[in-house]
Parts: structure tokens; C-alpha cells; sequence
């Protein structure tokens, strides 16, 4: 039987580590990917570190939802456009195929939906197994390592901006955190017209980045006059989105102080937290809201894979470094410790 390296997840232990595990098979309706590039993302890190839990029903899984590769085997049932030797990336999720609206074919109202390398095995290895429908094809001038960070990287932040904000042109913003998401929020806010925006880092180094991106204004949550400068840059009224990347209670507590009327806090990174609204009447009267989210719809993805198609957007300055596969758990510590304040950490087998 051949084998291939992969990195495992213990959910029992909570151990990881670098495993030979058998070279998976394509059923119907599947195909199996030859990994080209999967990428290092910060929930990875929360899942192995235990900050992150989540249902699963698997004991052990192979870590890894942003992946690109060559599809390499095709199963049965799987329509003809899915041939061996197209260059691919996969959707980081899929529906449960379970709950009533899965039953009824209302795969998009899924109440379950399944992740990839948590739920069951992702692209942290040599070959990865993909439904069908979770393919989007890319072009031949699309860098593999570039296409494997939009599902998450760049599609949560697009999907938050475009779906769960519904930011509008000219639309005051502000993004807390600017590691991969938030250095992806600022170029994509940036391309839809939302204006001012200003980024929020206690980490210079990403600062400067997120002004390299395009943000107009950058500003250290530290700053004993933050609330000011953040009324100075809006003319007073506020911002009308307030983006936290970060997953950090502390700016849900800052973000709320810069709120414009009817602005919206929406809230992308992860914690387990619980959240507090502070100065609940002024909060209703100015008919301010926060708005979770998570992932990307299938949609978001395929837009971002037209809108590098047709050069509106440039993701060679995501790719920090590519590291071997092997060398993930060096990959990850790296994450940790934000070592040169990396957007994207990449694999390749």
C-alpha cells in the first residue's frame, strides 16, 4: 500500500504531529488532488494549541482548509470538466448532506456545514480527497501557492465585507488585526471603495504593511488618544464598519467607542469570549449592531478567482515564505510567534 506524509491532528490528545498515513482513494463522486500549496492559517494554530474547539465527528484529522493542486484521480460520477491534470483549488468547506435543507436541496442553507481539515481530512499532505462540487478550476497564470489562500484567507474577508457588512463606497471603516485576514480586508475594502480606512495593529511592522495595501490612515490600538484620532479621520462621525480580524475581546470593547450611528461591528476572528455591549441605551439609540461571521460562501470564491483572472487583484505580497511539508510544526511555531508578522506561511509537499 503507498503511502504519503501528512500532518495529523489528535482531537483525543491534542497532540500533532507528522504522520505516513495511506494514500487515499477517490470514491464516486470524488477526485484526489496532488497538493501543490496549502496554506498555514491561524485557526490551524487555535485547533492544534485546544483555543479553538469544535464538534467533530472524527477523532483524528488532517489539519489544512486553504489548498490548490492538480487533480490526479478521478472516481466515478464525477462530470467530465474534472479531468486529471486540471489545476484546481478547493472550497474549504461543503454542506452536511444531512439536515433538512441538505435533504431538500437547499445545499446553501445547510444548517451543518463541514469544514475541511476539521470536520475531515484537508491538504496538510500529499493528496487530498474533494467532492466534485467543492473544485473551482483557476487559470494557468494563477500561481498555485496564491490560489490556495483565497478560500479563508481572502474569502473570509470578502465574504465579511461584501455579505455580512454590506460595506458601501465611500463608507468609513476601521480592521483590527492585520495579519492574513486583515492585510486582505484593507486591499479588498480598498477595491470596493470604502473610504476612509484605517488600520488598527499594535505591531509596527504591520502597520506599515496595511499602509502598503492601501489603508488610508494607520493607528495603534495603544494610543492613550485612539478615539480621538479616530474621530479627527472621520469628520467626527465615526466609522461605519468596525472590523475585528483579531478575534481579541479587547477591540470589541475599543471598536464600540468609534461607532458611527447605525455602525456595525462585525466580528470575523474567533474567540470563546463572551461579548459585552457597553452603554447598552446609547448603543440602541444609535441604532448601532454587531454582526457575526464566519467563512465564505461558495460564490465569494469563485469571485476572487475572476477578479485575479481579469488582474484586479495581486496576491504575490500574501506569500511570506514556503516551507515543506515536513516542516509544519516549524511552520506553526512560527505562526505563534509571529516571526517577520507573516500574512500567509505556505506548504508544499
Amino acid at each position: 500500500m503507498s503511502t504519503m506524509l501528512a500532518g495529523r491532528l489528535d482531537y483525543k490528545t491534542g497532540e500533532f504531529a507528522m504522520e505516513e498515513v495511506p494514500v487515499p482513494q477517490p470514491g464516486p463522486g470524488q477526485v484526489r488532488i496532488k497538493v501543490a500549496a496549502a496554506g498555514i492559517c491561524l485557526s490551524d494554530v487555535h485547533l492544534i494549541d485546544g483555543s479553538l474547539r469544535l464538534e467533530t465527528g472524527v477523532d483524528k484529522v488532517t489539519l489544512g482548509h486553504e489548498v490548490a493542486g492538480v487533480i490526479d484521480a478521478v472516481g466515478e460520477q464525477v462530470p467530465a470538466e474534472w479531468q486529471t491534470g486540471r489545476r484546481v483549488l478547493l472550497q474549504a468547506g461543503q454542506p452536511c448532506g444531512a439536515c433538512p435543507p441538505c435533504l431538500l436541496g437547499r445545499v446553501g442553507q445547510c444548517r451543518h456545514p463541514l469544514t475541511r481539515g476539521v470536520d475531515y481530512d484537508g491538504g496538510w499532505a500529499e493528496y487530498a480527497i474533494a467532492e466534485h462540487f467543492t473544485l473551482v478550476g483557476i487559470p494557468d497564470d494563477l500561481p498555485l501557492e496564491q490560489a490556495a489562500i483565497i478560500p479563508d484567507a481572502v474569502s473570509t474577508p470578502w465574504g465579511a465585507i461584501v455579505a455580512t457588512a454590506d460595506v458601501r463606497p465611500t463608507q468609513a471603516v476601521g480592521v483590527w488585526g492585520l495579519g492574513g485576514l486583515g492585510a486582505h480586508a484593507v486591499q479588498l475594502l480598498r477595491l470596493i471603495g470604502a473610504a476612509p480606512i484605517v488600520a488598527v495593529d499594535p505591531i509596527p511592522d504591520a502597520r506599515a504593511r496595511a499602509l502598503a495595501l492601501g489603508a488610508d490612515h494607520i493607528l495603534d490600538p495603544g494610543a492613550a488618544d485612539f478615539a480621538e484620532q479616530v474621530r479627527r479621520i472621520t469628520g467626527g462621525r465615526g466609522l461605519d464598519v468596525a472590523f475585528d480580524l483579531a478575534g481579541a475581546p479587547p477591540v470589541w470593547s475599543q471598536a464600540q467607542t468609534v461607532l458611527a450611528s447605525e455602525g456595525r461591528l462585525v466580528l470575523v476572528g474567533l474567540a470563546p469570549q463572551p461579548l459585552t455591549i457597553h452603554q447598552t441605551t446609547l448603543f440602541s439609540y444609535l441604532r448601532q449592531q454587531v454582526r457575526g461571521h464566519y467563512g465564505s460562501a461558495p460564490e465569494h470564491v469563485e469571485q476572487l478567482v475572476s477578479l485575479m483572472s481579469h488582474h484586479r487583484l495581486d496576491l504575490s505580497g500574501s506569500i511570506s515564505d514556503v516551507l515543506p511539508l515536513a516542516e509544519a510544526p516549524r511552520g506553526v511555531e512560527r505562526l505563534v510567534k509571529k516571526e517577520g508578522s507573516p500574512i500567509r506561511l505556505i506548504l508544499k509537499p
